[in-house]
């Protein structure tokens, strides 16, 4: 029904759709990606899984240890017993091992589960559950077991597998399967399928039918939807609050985000271009802040450098002459001559050959060579100190400071002047004119960097008698200038952290979530399309899926209602994740559609609720070959035992139906319908001593109906021999095909192919070969095999039990009873070495 992966169904849906976009396909099998981990984990496990034996000790009505046998098989077994007896002890047990928890004590009072240590038996609490599976280690133990003292949820889980040694486990491993396929059913939770909480029975076939990867991919979807739908809400509220906000501003800057904003679909690159550029921007605060850092040196170190330098510049014309290079050739001169007189002694002038160069000459030579030098070293250090003073002078002169923007020519500086006084208040308005004040602002930044360009380029100026005054006037000027400026600046920054400032955060709030709006706008788009085509076809495939479970549900309630006027029709899910969820069931009485739950005798309701567990226990995928059922005769009537007996034998021809009731009318309605059954009493002795013996099952009920048959003193002996001859082969028959399913079950062949290996045993001798021989023995060596392994007599047996119910056989029946009973004795116990596959 549901063997197909929920995405490869999804998967096929999609292709055969053409209406669908290749970003929605892509979208909705993402979802469904995200979430198949989980199921996969549902998938794994252990499959066709069988009771073998349940052993309890010390646990609820038990005391010392008392084992329920069960064939571990398809077949029906009943454990009948009063109430008392310790049979529901055992279904308690069974379902806590393998669990961790119990149905049937959900919801009573704290007693239930404080008194589950036997009161007999109280320092040894103990589970042991075999079970046979498919696969290379079919026999698997698990056993739960309580230290001394310990309470119900202490206690320990350990596991076997085949030989191997036993390991710690964790039943919470197992339980989701166990609650998804859910193979037990106490007598509390049959009216709680129908009258319980809606959603836990919508949860339970939802996940049934493979549908929880749909419910999970569509979920997922929805929040994404709706995460990018909240977005978009939030972004356009967000976005109409701000337009009020940069309307009502004071502020030009924020008239022109606003402009920007009020376009239908806003230009969210121009909007971070006007916020950053009147952040960053000489208008902005940031640029404001720079015109505040900016300095000039102050008027005593510029009047110091001018007074310097004028000073310097007398002292150089000083001691300047109309040429001071002949006179530095003269002195040179003068000085070489000097030294040829020293070295040569008195002598003609080698100028002029007239004059001597003489001790008079010498005299007078020595004081111009004096003077000349004196004059020369003043003009030289005049020099050196106008050089210094005109680099200090210079060095005061820095560039124009970017702050104040690009030079540009102003003609007439005049024109530009600006008002110094603060901008006008309108009384009227009581606010600010922030127009005013920004061009302003603007203009007197325009005086102020005209001045300095001008204050630079007296750093390339050529040096004149003015020149220390323009540093005096122009330095006055521009401070001045700069001052006003600072002052105004402060006065606009004041004005934009009252006015624009705040906003800029708030625009850009704005803009981040805008920008993650404008590039999910085609996600959302896929999205919707996405969610409006996987909730399509989750109805679709609920509905394809759906269909089996209600066919059988309605064959149960069929067979189960017997005389009852209550009909069952649809059973449909309705509901979804986040939604209310129910199952409806479409119940009429004498065809009147409304209140039939509300009319409905506890049987009819009991029975409704096996119409529930029944499909959904035994759906073909599930990996639990058995299912389990505490009580369910009670509140029905005769009726409805009759139906819950045919419904139960159906059940067992493909599944291990157990059983467990006090109410004796299933078990006489199973021997009067001849369903073949196996009947297990469960007597409780004192000190809690639990019993449990075998009242009736096929076998035994073929030997008694042929010792019935030999007491039956009307019957002619020769129908009466072929009769009990019959009833012989057909026990023999009943033990072979118990003995070949078991024995095949545990080689590890799948149940399919059990199945048809033992519909292929068409005679009694081919079973028998199956059973002890496996599968590929040849019937004819079937009488060898018995002899090699058990003795002639066995062959003998067989032969008068299939003989004899054709044609008289040469043994009293009496002996061919005995003979039967002791055949199936041995059969039972027979431990074939190897099953051949």
């Amino acid at each position: 029904m549901c063997s197909d992966r929920i995405a490869e169904v999804v998967a096929r849906e999609l292709a055969a759709d053409p209406a669908v976009e290749e970003r929605v396909a892509e979208c909705v099998l993402a979802a469904l990606t995200a979430v198949d981990g989980d199921s996969a984990a549902t998938d794994s496990g252990d499959t066709g899984v069988f009771l073998r034996s349940i052993t309890v000790q010390g646990f609820r009505g038990v005391g010392p240890a008392a084992t329920l046998r069960l064939n571990p098989g398809p077949g029906l077994t009943l454990v009948v017993g009063r109430n008392g007896s310790g049979k529901s002890s055992f279904a308690e047990a069974a379902e806590f091992a393998l669990t961790g928890g119990n149905r049937r004590w959900d919801g009573r009072s704290t007693a239930w589960r404080e008194g589950w240590r036997n009161l007999h038996e109280p320092d040894t609490a103990r589970i042991d559950v075999e079970l046979l599976t498919e696969g290379a280690e079919p026999r698997i133990s698990v056993a739960t077991h309580w230290d001394e003292s310990a309470e119900l949820a202490d206690a320990q889980w350990t596991e076997r597998r085949g030989s191997e040694p036993a390991t710690s486990v964790d039943p919470r491993g197992r339980r989701q399967r166990l609650d998804l396929y859910r193979p037990f059913l106490s007598y509390s939770e049959l009216g709680a399928l129908v009258d319980g909480k809606p959603s836990d029975l919508f949860d339970a076939l939802h996940r049934l039918l493979g549908l929880d990867e749909l419910a999970a991919a569509a979920e997922q979807i929805r929040l994404r939807k709706l995460e990018l739908e909240r977005a978009v809400r939030d972004s356009r509220q967000s976005h109409a609050d701000l337009l009020v906000e940069l309307a009502e501003a004071d502020d030009e800057r924020a008239h022109g985000v606003a402009d920007l904003l009020r376009s239908p679909d806003p230009d969210l690159d121009a909007v971070a271009g006007a916020v950053a550029g009147s952040v960053l921007g000489l208008d902005g605060p940031e640029g404001l802040r720079a015109i505040l850092r900016l300095t000039l040196p102050d008027s005593a170190q510029v009047a110091a450098t001018a007074d310097r330098l004028t000073e310097a510049a007398r002292n150089v014309a000083r001691h300047a002459t109309a040429d001071t290079d002949a006179d530095l050739r003269v002195l040179a001169l003068l000085t070489r001559a000097r030294e040829h007189v020293t070295a040569s002694g008195s002598c003609p002038c080698p100028v002029c050959g007239r004059d001597e160069l003489d001790a008079d000459w010498i005299t007078a030579a020595d004081t111009e060579i004096a003077y000349r030098t004196e004059e020369l070293a003043a003009l030289q250090a005049a020099t050196a100190e106008f050089d210094a003073a005109l680099v200090a002078a210079r060095k005061l002169l820095t560039e124009r400071p970017i702050e104040l923007g690009s030079a540009t020519a102003v003609a007439d500086r005049s024109a530009a002047t600006v008002e110094t006084t603060p901008p006008q208040t309108n009384d009227v308005a009581g606010t600010t004119d922030s127009h005013s004040a920004s061009d302003s602002l603007r203009k007197r930044r325009e005086i102020v960097g005209q001045l300095w360009s001008e204050w630079a380029e007296l750093a390339t100026a050529d040096f004149d008698d003015r020149l220390p005054d323009r540093l005096r006037t122009l330095h006055a000027e521009l401070a001045m200038e700069l001052s006003a400026l600072q002052r105004d600046t402060r006065t606009e920054l004041d004005r934009l952290d009252t006015v624009w400032s705040p906003l800029v955060p708030r625009i850009l709030a704005w803009l981040d979530p805008a920008r993650a709006v404008a590039d999910h706008a085609g996600e959302l788009r896929v999205v919707k399309k996405a969610a409006d085509w996987l909730k399509s076809a989750t109805a679709t495939i609920r509905e394809e899926r759906m269909r089996p479970l209600e066919t059988t549900a309605r064959w149960v309630w069929s067979t189960l209602r017997q005389q009852s006027n209550v009909e069952l029709g649809a059973i449909r899910l309705q509901g979804s994740a986040g939604t209310a969820r129910r199952v409806l069931l479409d119940v009429t009485v004498d065809e009147v559609d409304g209140a039939a739950l509300g009319v409905m005798s506890q049987g009819e309701l009991h029975a409704l609720g096996l119409s529930l567990f029944l499909p959904r226990a035994t759906v073909a995928h599930s990996p639990f070959r058995f299912v389990m059922i505490d009580d369910p005769v009670q509140a029905m009537d005769p009726a409805k035992v009759d139906g819950l007996a045919r419904v139960l034998a159906e059940v067992a021809a493909s599944r291990q139906v157990v059983v467990f009731t006090h109410d004796e009318r299933l078990a006489e309605a199973v021997r009067r319908m001849q369903l073949d059954a196996t009947v297990l009493e469960v007597q409780r002795r004192e000190r809690s001593i639990v019993e449990v013996r075998v009242t009736g099952d096929p076998v035994r009920r073929y030997l008694d109906d042929a010792r019935s048959l030999l007491r039956t003193p009307q019957l002619p002996p020769a129908i009466a021999d072929e009769l009990v001859a019959t009833c012989c082969r057909s026990a023999i028959e009943a033990a072979g095909l118990a003995k070949a399913r078991q024995e095949l079950l545990a080689a590890g062949l799948e149940h399919g192919e059990v199945e048809r290996r033992v519909r292929n045993a068409h005679t009694t001798r081919a079973m028998i070969t199956l059973a002890i021989m496996g599968v590929g023995a040849r019937v004819d060596d079937l009488n060898k095999h018995l002899s090699a392994v058990g003795g002639r007599w066995l062959v003998g047996v067989l032969r008068d039990a299939t003989a004899g119910a054709h044609v008289p056989i040469d043994r009293p029946m009496r002996e061919l009873i005995s003979d039967t009973e002791r055949f199936i004795t041995w059969l039972r116990a027979h431990e074939p070495n190897a099953v051949r596959t």
